[in-house]
């Protein structure tokens, strides 16, 4: 993969000096994120952006060995060629027109294929976007949007996706929410050589990658990619695409793969321990949950605690909780007696923590850090729900629950209430010290339910490069 992740220069096939071409973002995007060479190729063309052009790959008086290609589909045999010429390795195929368009096209790409093999080049694509790499600042994409270079910052979280505009989408709303920092994301579309499970291997081998997510319609070499998310304790959290009879048929027209009964997918994804979503905004927010949470630690006979400014809250959470299979804490006798010291005298503290009357007693600062500090320290309580609404705190209330969180190695997840600019500071704030902060309490268990499973069923791996979930 390291002519990919890592190439020894580049030769972009389709550059152009059109702004409204998207071979003119793809050039733009490659020279401003890559330090190595570049080399744009488009015949009509003396020059780009100040770089010689070369009117095709042969011509190139320099090695490299990643090509990216975005030019029509039926030049691709011809690139093949003249690449194998040069010693490239590999080419990212960003272009469309392949065998998701029909028997034409899947008869060019099974020639394309076979053709690059036999020079021993290999082929990520076709219709992709191609891949990010925020920790090296690549990317090897044609994104109409200027936004990765103020917003793109290095993280664990890397993805594999499946569809091209999808996987655009993915980042648009990651660099746009500033709540998840990526590692790297690929985008490998009709998977007509490179695919998911090789990818999947050389992500559990990452040491920038501590959490993976991936949109997938099919599943090339399924027993390796079993066995390869069952094998690490790296969270692999997945969205499958066609898991309906008639989503099967729409992603043999979209990316031209194969779904096969998903039932038996479930079946195999949760007996390897990999956590199935069913929705984008699941797969971000499962994802966010796992990177913030880090290194967790969960015992026999513990369970979350919920505390609450809001009775029905704690309720709806409580119930919420249950069906999600999570147990509930018996707080401890000290617990209880140091929610006491907060708490009016007319009324016992019990889980959920019900701290609206404490907080008119004694304040909400003196409240929070009281209840955070005695429920977190409690041995019985290995999870914390919090609910908060933005009128009664600041982030610097929460500073010692992070230093705790780490520490005990307890997830906290969070319900914020509250709009406009305060909300989105405070979601901010919580997020930096590594709490997920979610809209929807459903969001909140679901979340801290995939973590708590995870790290439960990951307890008598043999721990991979990488934190474990």
């Amino acid at each position: 993969m390291d002519c990919f992740f890592n190439p020894r220069g580049i030769a972009v096939i389709g550059a152009s000096d059109n702004q409204h071409k998207g071979g003119y973002h793809l050039f733009r995007n490659i020279i401003q994120s890559y330090r190595g060479p570049v080399y744009p190729v488009n015949p009509r063309l003396g020059e780009i952006m100040g770089r010689e052009c070369y009117p095709d790959v042969r011509s190139i008086p320099h090695d490299f060995d990643l090509a990216v290609f975005f030019v029509p589909a039926g030049n691709l045999p011809r690139v093949i060629e003249d690449c194998a010429a040069k010693g490239v390795r590999g080419i990212i195929i960003e272009s469309a027109g392949f065998a998701e368009v029909g028997q034409e096209g899947r008869n060019l790409q099974e020639t394309s294929v076979a053709l690059a093999r036999r020079h021993g080049i290999r082929l990520w694509g076709p219709n992709c976007m191609g891949l990010l790499d925020a920790h090296r600042g690549h990317v090897f994409s044609f994104m109409y949007t200027d936004a990765w270079k103020r917003l793109m910052r290095p993280g664990d979280v890397s993805m594999i996706v499946q569809s091209g505009m999808l996987s655009a989408g993915f980042l648009m709303m990651i660099l746009e929410r500033g709540l998840l920092d990526i590692s790297k994301m690929c985008s490998i579309g009709n998977k007509c050589d490179i695919h998911e499970t090789e990818l999947l291997a050389h992500l559990v081998d990452d040491p920038t990658t501590a959490v993976i997510g991936m949109y997938v319609e099919s599943i090339v070499e399924p027993r390796r990619f079993m066995e390869l998310v069952a094998g690490t304790n790296k969270p692999v959290v997945v969205l499958k695409g066609g898991r309906s009879p008639k989503g099967a048929r729409a992603a043999m027209s979209h990316t031209a793969s194969l779904a096969s009964n998903h039932a038996i997918v479930r079946a195999a994804l949760r007996q390897a321990n990999a956590v199935e979503v069913t929705d984008v905004n699941e797969l971000m927010d499962v994802l966010r949950g796992f990177s913030k949470s880090g290194r967790c630690r969960f015992s026999d006979g513990t369970g979350a605690a919920v505390i609450t400014f809001s009775g029905g809250g704690g309720i709806v959470t409580i119930d919420l909780l249950e069906e999600a299979g999570v147990p509930l804490a018996e707080l401890g006798s000290q617990t209880l007696a140091a929610l006491g010291e907060v708490y009016p005298p007319w009324m016992s503290p019990s889980n959920p923590a019900d701290i609206w009357p404490a907080i008119e007693h004694s304040g909400p600062r003196k409240v929070y850090e009281t209840a955070l500090k005695a429920v977190m320290e409690d041995p019985a309580v290995d999870s914390l729900v919090m609910h908060l609404f933005t009128s009664m705190i600041d982030g610097s209330m929460f500073a010692e629950l992070a230093r705790l969180k780490e520490e005990l190695g307890k997830p906290v997840v969070a319900w914020l209430a509250g709009v406009g600019d305060t909300f989105r500071t405070l979601r901010s704030e919580l997020e930096d010290l590594g709490i997920p902060t979610f809209d929807e309490m459903q969001r909140c268990v679901s979340v801290l339910a995939a973590i708590r499973r995870h790290a439960r069923d990951s307890t008598h791996k043999q721990p991979r490069t990488g934190r474990q979930g």
